[in-house]
């Protein structure tokens, strides 16, 4: 259970970085006055103070006062933040200071401190007009990466799939003879002619193949798939030109209908024992899961963002399945005469519909208490109601599905539920027309 937990917070850990280096890329600043600071573990905290304090000597040169201004105050800035820690973390420690440029224009003053969820072996100090994410980002290669070549008589694609990331690196098309030559033509010449350029399209995607997927000498996947139509798959697994080192890093052949990317989602599809780890296939298995119980009418089950809260109110919600990028805000508002609360989840259109901060009895405007992320609040609140958490994409043709179909929320419950007959027909039923 405790390794589930372990993987269920990771998961949402995962999440929280992911949208903070969102914001942190789309965050712009006048000069170069934007800190990125990167601690790995085992580093000592004297020595970055001692860094930040040469760096604050060498900053007072700045010839642009403004600059020269931003920059100190950034670094002053982060030397404060760094006075939280005695020590580096476990993990390492990484800070974000400095001044942005909001959309309306105005500066807004920016420190992020915060310990990686697992250790950030990354030593890195820079000062720029932009935040620095990539040591961010590599933390979320936290899934082993497989490669695939997905090669038949009309070409070969190069792909790899990481976690629910799914990248084409490459592709091509080859134009070989047919088995029979034209008139006019000796059989064993064109024979000869066929196996030659067969040949060398095979040496073709062997030398491509370590293109892609060596690096520093050593294979970059935990394993290649080799798919195709034809037997060319089996051909350069057994040849020659094919670099041992990404030989024996093959885990499986399969046999698929169509080449190119078709070829690579059925060639995903296929193997989706020796990929049982990838989240890719989890999110796929979970939302199947999901679909099932629809299809089977268990009620074990609920959908849309009304439904699901009301179910997970109750602790029916076992597993709460939420698309990661559902673009919903919960607002908490008060009556200004009454003290009564009410709390509405809304889309971004509704926001910006004034009638909505209005109670339509009193015309009495509703003071906003609260307003957040309802992503962000299901984070803080999910275990309290003894739930599971679980985020899916839409780049999966279920998860697409889930997010069209069924508002990208809902659940899978814990016992049979019949929230229209409980709580009367709601507006969810908007979800499902396009299912």
């Amino acid at each position: 259970m405790g390794n589930e937990d372990t993987g269920v917070d990771n998961n949402v850990e995962m999440w929280k970085i992911r949208h903070l280096i969102k914001s942190l890329q789309a965050a712009r600043g006048n000069g170069t006055s934007m800190i990125s600071l990167v601690i790995p573990p085992k580093d000592q905290i004297s020595r970055v103070n001692k860094m930040l304090a040469d760096e604050f000597g060498t900053a007072g040169n700045i010839k642009s006062r403004v600059n020269r201004q931003s920059v100190l105050g950034a670094i002053t800035s982060t030397q404060q933040r760094l006075k939280l820690y005695s020590r580096v973390p476990d993990n390492g420690l990484v800070i974000y200071c400095g001044t942005v440029i909001t959309e309306e224009g105005k500066e807004q003053k920016v420190t992020i401190d915060l310990i990686p969820f697992k250790p950030i072996n990354t030593s890195l100090y820079l000062c720029d007009s932009k935040f620095h994410v990539e040591a961010l980002a590599d933390l979320l290669e936290h899934d082993s990466k497989f490669g695939f070549i997905i090669m038949d008589g009309n070409g070969t694609l190069f792909g790899t799939l990481t976690g629910n990331t799914r990248d084409i690196i490459h592709k091509f098309t080859v134009d070989l003879p047919k088995k029979h030559g034209r008139g006019g033509q000796s059989a064993l010449r064109f024979s000869r002619l066929r196996d030659e350029k067969r040949h060398n399209y095979v040496r073709k995607v062997a030398e491509m193949a370590v293109q892609f997927f060596i690096t520093n000498n050593k294979c970059n996947c935990a394993g290649l798939i080799l798919a195709g139509s034809a037997d060319f798959k089996t051909e350069l697994s057994q040849s020659d030109l094919f670099d041992p080192r990404l030989q024996t890093k093959v885990i499986k052949l399969v046999d698929v209908s169509y080449g190119g990317e078709n070829g690579f989602n059925q060639a995903i599809e296929l193997s989706a024992e020796v990929l049982a780890n990838v989240k890719y296939i989890q999110e796929k298995k979970l939302i199947q899961k999901y679909f099932d119980e629809i299809s089977q009418d268990t009620g074990k089950y609920c959908f849309g963002v009304e439904d699901t809260l009301k179910a997970l109110d109750m602790g029916a919600v076992e597993t709460l399945i939420v698309w990661e990028d559902l673009d919903i805000t919960r607002v908490v508002m008060r009556h200004p005469q009454t003290q009564v609360e009410t709390v509405l989840n809304l889309t971004a259109a509704q926001l910006k519909n004034p009638d909505i901060f209005v109670d339509p009895e009193t015309k009495a405007e509703l003071e906003i208490v609260s307003r957040e992320s309802l992503l962000e609040w299901l984070i803080t609140n999910y275990k309290g109601f003894g739930a599971q958490l679980e985020y899916v994409t839409d780049r999966s043709q279920e998860g697409a599905q889930f997010v069209k179909g069924f508002g990208g929320i809902g659940g899978l419950l814990r016992y049979k539920l019949d929230l229209e007959v409980m709580f009367g027909d709601d507006d969810d039923e908007e979800y499902l027309s396009d299912f």
